[in-house]
């Protein structure tokens, strides 16, 4: 018990004594190794293991230095979405890759639970937070900025004086419309992802378009409209179903577009993932793919190029988003700066031209 104590009560002067440097050195071995030589880090490090110094106390450091050393991120969706949507897990390799450069923690905040990811924002020692992609409606996000730490959004585009990192979501959804119109398609279908968090699964009617509370949803809505307006095709009688990200989902949701009279002959679907489980119904349904049916998703996952037809569909910079995204926060005066990556639309060859009748 005595030597226990003793051992917790070593501290950076006594170690300084031990080796013949300064206290100061001693702290830059432990927090500022880049500031000495390997040899020197290595010899102090060992005297401390040797004396038994835990290492400095980080609730100490904190107060000292008023910073965490870790950051949130608000993610909409449950945790295993976060580690299984290839597109997610991009954007947190982005992420991860940063906070691994310059030694910060990552604390991940799903709000599909809401009640313990409220608890969660409010009971954080971070030194700020990234959301990525919330609701307008969401809790999570008056909560993030209630703590009135540094906050960048992703994918954010409605807010106001926060800086953010991000894309042109309208003119890229356009992009895709365009390229079925440029093959003379006319009878189009939408695979939209979620517009409200409710869980619901259809046909979108217009009170459910004027309502819908997920930006990127209403942007990429806005560009298939520009551009299908612009062909003198009637958006208000272009089917779109919404459904969760999930291939399963996407599954059913094509199964009863394609059962539709008229019969679509281009899907737009706002993720690869959705884009997906509509080839996969269509090869249920005996549907050749690009001759019967074209298909253009939204990401550019890796399965987008591995898939069979190879999937046309939007690249979007994903690792990008997130290394941005924690530069810009870890950088020391986050400003209120918007960031619009670029997009380029990919074709391959679920893509061609419409069936004639």
């Amino acid at each position: 018990m005595e030597h226990d104590k003793a051992r917790k009560s070593i501290k950076l002067q006594d170690i300084a004594q031990a080796v013949g440097v300064s206290r100061t050195t001693v702290s830059n071995a432990f927090n500022r190794p880049d500031q000495l030589s390997p040899e020197l880090r290595d010899k102090i490090l060992e005297a401390a293991k040797e004396m038994g110094y835990p290492g400095p106390n980080p609730m100490a450091r904190m107060l000292r230095t008023g910073q965490t050393g870790a950051i949130g991120l608000v993610f909409g969706e449950s945790l295993p979405y976060a580690f299984n949507d290839l597109a997610a897990i991009a954007f947190l390799r982005g992420v991860s890759r940063v906070c691994e450069r310059v030694k910060a923690s990552l604390l991940i905040v799903p709000t599909l639970e809401s009640d313990a990811a409220q608890k969660t924002i409010e009971q954080a020692t971070v030194d700020g937070f990234i959301i990525y992609n919330l609701p307008d409606d969401s809790e999570a996000l008056v909560r993030v900025l209630d703590r009135q730490l540094p906050v960048v959004a992703v994918d954010q585009p409605s807010l106001k004086n926060v800086p953010s990192v991000g894309i042109d979501d309208r003119q890229a959804a356009r992009k895709a419309a365009t390229h079925l119109l440029s093959f003379h398609h006319k009878q189009f279908a939408i695979m939209a992802m979620e517009l409200r968090s409710d869980l619901y699964v259809g046909l979108v009617d217009a009170q459910r378009l004027e309502h819908c509370t997920h930006q990127i949803t209403k942007l990429r809505l806005r560009g298939y409209r520009d551009a299908l307006e612009e062909a003198r095709i009637d958006f208000s009688q272009v089917p779109i179903y919404e459904c969760r990200n999930d291939e399963n989902h996407a599954r059913e949701v094509a199964m009863t577009l394609l059962q539709r009279q008229p019969r679509p002959t281009a899907i737009l679907a706002m993720s690869d993932i959705l884009a997906f489980g509509a080839l996969r119904t269509a090869q249920q349904m005996s549907l050749k793919v690009p001759e019967d049916l074209s298909i253009v998703g939204f990401d550019d996952i890796p399965l987008a190029w591995q898939i069979r037809p190879r999937l046309t569909t939007v690249q979007q910079p994903l690792v990008e988003k997130g290394v941005l995204a924690a530069e810009l926060l870890l950088s020391k005066s986050v400003t209120k700066t918007s960031k619009v990556l670029g997009t380029r639309l990919v074709v391959r060859e679920s893509s061609g031209v419409a069936p004639t009748v």
